[in-house]
């Protein structure tokens, strides 16, 4: 067919999941289009069928049907202010690497109705897709802390083949209504995905589901407590499943404060506000430079702070080691 294009999966960008492969190498590409060539068929990895999370490897090839009809993408300009909140945000910065310290509200990503997210500001640092700034990673709207994005796209593929192969090493804060037991414990709950109305949320999998559900393992440890209304937690995540950690510590019966997908907004302490209390709060990986170690903390955002100063909580040192 005229104007079909071949292209095979380079070493940078092994591992990268579909959809973002196609971010980075045609930026105009609407996602509701790229959605629905897969869906019929039109675009193939090695000519088989494909989602959008599909993973490629180097060496793969891609089938991509004429495009010729889609306009270009218009740069996005960073403001002053733009600019400013990145400054204001930022933790660390080498040659490779932008780390952020993204703040509770903030999405990641956009959607439907999300125009404001840490990505599309990436998108006016660089002269376009081939050099603009890369997630890595994710954390949900509602999380804040340590964020990590590669400056090009080979950094991002390293560090995205660190984060498959569990390198990196991360620390989350939390507080929870109540204490678990006991004190230090994992959850080893497979996750999947709740339909219906609550489509965004995860639920854990039920016998039969084996072929729909993720792995997903979470180490905590009970830092401090406020009596038994509240605890401070630390939780280090083996995997990185969507609400991963939410969804684990609502399943052990003690779920984060303020979450209001996993029950944990309801008889909320007073004195608090009704925001969600999970911090990334450290991470360390090799640097993919090949020289030394990343190892970054983020300092608490305001309303956990707040609370550690109503619960008489301290950051103790020992609850961000990896």
């Amino acid at each position: 067919m005229a104007g079909v294009e071949t292209k095979e999966v380079s070493r940078a960008d092994d591992g990268m999941r579909l959809d973002r492969w196609f971010k980075t190498h045609y930026a105009s590409l609407p996602h509701s289009r790229l959605e629905k060539l897969l869906r019929t068929g039109q675009v193939r990895v090695d000519g088989g069928r494909a989602k959008a999370s599909t993973r490629l490897a180097a060496g793969q090839t891609v089938r991509i049907p004429p495009l010729s009809d889609t306009p270009p993408a218009p740069k996005h300009a960073l403001s002053k202010a733009d600019h400013a909140f990145l400054a204001s945000i930022t933790l660390h910065e080498d040659d490779d690497l932008l780390v952020l310290n993204k703040p509770s509200g903030i999405a990641v990503q956009g959607g439907t109705k999300t125009t404001h997210h840490i990505d599309r500001l990436l998108e006016g640092l660089g002269d376009g897709p081939e050099t603009r700034p890369r997630l890595v990673h994710r954390l949900d709207r509602d999380t804040s802390g340590v964020l990590v994005i590669a400056k090009r796209r080979a950094v991002a593929a390293k560090l995205g083949r660190a984060f498959q192969t569990r390198s990196v090493r991360k620390i989350y804060w939390a507080l929870l209504h109540g204490v678990p037991k006991p004190s230090q414990g994992k959850v080893d709950a497979a996750l999947v995905k709740a339909g219906g109305p609550d489509g965004d949320r995860v639920r854990k999998a039920r016998p039969g589901e084996k072929d729909i559900a993720q792995s997903a393992v979470t180490h905590y440890s009970v830092v401090d407590r406020a009596g038994q209304k509240v605890s401070f937690v630390s939780l280090k995540p083996v995997t990185g499943r969507q609400h991963q950690l939410r969804a684990h510590m609502a399943i052990i019966g003690h779920p984060i404060l303020g979450d209001g997908k996993y029950e944990g907004d309801k008889n909320l302490p007073d004195g608090i506000s009704n925001r969600l209390y999970l911090h990334a709060r450290r991470i360390s990986f090799p640097h993919p430079s090949g020289e030394g170690v990343v190892d970054i903390t983020a300092p608490l955002p305001e309303h956990m702070a707040k609370a550690f100063a109503l619960f008489g909580f301290a950051e103790r040192n020992g609850a961000d080691q990896a």
